[in-house]
């Protein structure tokens, strides 16, 4: 088995800082690339990888939306003062993350040792990108939604919260499947984004906090054997390639060309299949 160095680490941190954010399935294009390069997914080394380039992907939406935290953090504060008298749209935007989050965590916990398998079986990957691209192919058809915070119901958020659990499976993308079922149950473009990436936030550091419960067990030994530079390497081209892919997707989804990621998922769907 080959080991992960400068190079491929870099190579790896850019897919996974790309694909996190275009609808085209990170966990996808993650699981191709290290099979080309002949890595195993459960050894030491790409355990903290995988930890510290989802850290990594965290950061990227700190940045970018580090002006929309800010204003929902001032409302909150606002909103938290007891003469306070309009109405709290900024905790209502919290209750509806906690309400999405909810089937994340249960759906993830539940059938985390069947999408862990699914890494291993290009089949499902294929099947599951071609799903991908036709739920994006929908977008052009979709109206225009008109639905605000106020309107937008905690059924609604749920069944985000659904979507964003199955995208655990490999293939399926998790920015995609989000911000089509917001934008099906007519949550406006740019709000829809927002959300998608609002409750990203606590499905990463969920799911990094398994990963770290995973590594905690480490001897020294094993972490002395870790290259260290190839996944600070991964980590930085993570960060940096996610800021901008994140960019580019919030373009796409207020331009209305989401669908245009559709036959790229296709392509990459078949090919899979037929490898």
């Amino acid at each position: 088995m080959s080991e992960l160095n400068l190079v491929n680490g870099a190579i790896l941190g850019i897919v996974q800082g790309v694909a996190e954010f275009l609808p085209i399935s990170s966990s996808a294009h993650l699981a191709q690339a290290q099979r080309q390069f002949g890595l195993t997914p459960d050894t030491t080394e790409m355990l903290l990888f995988d930890v510290l380039v989802h850290l990594a992907t965290l950061l990227a939406v700190a940045i970018v939306f580090a002006k929309p935290a800010a204003l929902l953090m001032r409302r909150l504060q606002r909103e938290s003062s007891s003469d306070y008298l309009g109405r709290r749209h900024g905790w209502r935007i919290v209750l509806l993350t906690v309400i999405a989050t909810i089937p994340t965590a249960i759906i993830g916990l539940r059938f985390q040792s069947t999408f862990e398998k699914a890494f291993n079986k290009p089949i499902w990957i294929g099947w599951a990108l071609i799903f991908t691209g036709a739920m994006l192919a929908t977008m052009a058809r979709i109206k225009r939604g008109r639905r605000g915070w106020q309107e937008f119901a905690w059924w609604q958020a749920a069944a985000v919260g659904v979507a964003q659990s199955a995208a655990i499976m490999p293939g399926l993308s998790r920015s995609g499947a989000t911000i089509c079922v917001a934008t099906y149950c007519g949550l406006r473009r740019r709000w829809a984004a927002h959300f998608s990436f609002l409750i990203a936030v606590p499905a990463i550091l969920g799911a990094t906090m398994i990963k770290l419960l995973e590594v905690s067990h480490m001897s020294s030994a094993q972490l002395q054997e870790v290259n260290w530079l190839a996944i600070l390497s991964g980590s930085a081209t993570a960060l940096l390639t996610g800021i901008v892919a994140l960019q580019l997707l919030l373009s796409a989804v207020r331009r209305a060309k989401l669908h245009y990621f559709a036959v790229y998922c296709w392509i990459v769907g078949v090919a899979t299949l037929l490898a």
